[in-house]
């Protein structure tokens, strides 16, 4: 019988170009697919000149940075369908040193909290991918994770089935942080962790609940942003 590290040491095939590889994604896929590009520093939206895009400007968000590994495009788009409704969680595994990696540059948090699901919407799928993300992500900075500090109190239809208007008051009210949370983002910089950012519309009402539950500072660290 093969040994469970022997076995690890067998390959396998990347996710993307069936190359064969121990790791899910290969290497020259990482470099085609998740090369750095100009990005502005707030929302992660690629630029092709300056630091910080003009709606970031006009609109401060409640976040001071943004780390993204890629845009959101083939393949992250057909990777984060898998992992969010294909039951594919294995795949966060892959992902999660992508969004590490991007947010290497930023300052240290003192814990990392996931954007939270509804009650419902966890019930259904079993598991929260942005959690599934920023555990990992948070090992490889060795700092805490927790999901018990941002709760989602409405299920909410999805942000990228709206117009900018409806994305807004999609998300009015639907983040709360519970009391026993405040003592400990009290102060703290805070790592807020999702998977896609379509507009910005859900980081930005996350954050504002952490920022008003007393949080010192909040970044934000995704996989993927869409593009303008």
């Amino acid at each position: 019988m093969l040994s469970a590290a022997w076995l690890a040491r067998l390959p396998g095939q990347c996710e993307v170009c069936r190359s064969a590889t121990r790791a899910a994604l290969c290497a020259d896929c990482v470099a085609r697919f998740a090369a750095p590009r100009p990005r502005c520093r707030c929302c992660a939206l690629p630029l092709a000149a300056g630091d910080v895009c003009g709606e970031c400007r006009q609109r401060p968000p409640p976040f001071e940075h943004t780390a993204c590994a890629a845009d959101y495009g083939f393949p992250w788009d057909g990777l984060v369908a898998a992992l969010k409704f294909h039951g594919r969680v294995e795949l966060a595994a892959a992902l999660a040193p992508l969004v590490a990696d991007a947010a290497a540059a930023l300052p240290a948090p003192d814990v990392v909290v996931p954007v939270p699901l509804s009650a419902t919407r966890l019930a259904e799928r079993g598991y929260n991918q942005a959690w599934e993300i920023a555990r990992r992500c948070a090992r490889r900075r060795g700092v805490p994770a927790r999901a018990d500090l941002l709760e989602r109190l409405l299920d909410t239809p999805p942000q990228a089935e709206l117009g900018r208007t409806e994305r807004l008051a999609n998300l009015r009210a639907a983040f709360h942080v519970p009391p026993a949370a405040r003592t400990v983002l009290a102060g703290r910089r805070v790592a807020l962790v999702d998977d896609v950012a379509t507009t910005g519309t859900t980081l930005r009402e996350a954050a504002a609940a952490l920022r008003q539950a007393g949080a010192a500072a909040v970044d934000a660290w995704i996989l993927a942003r869409t593009p303008d």
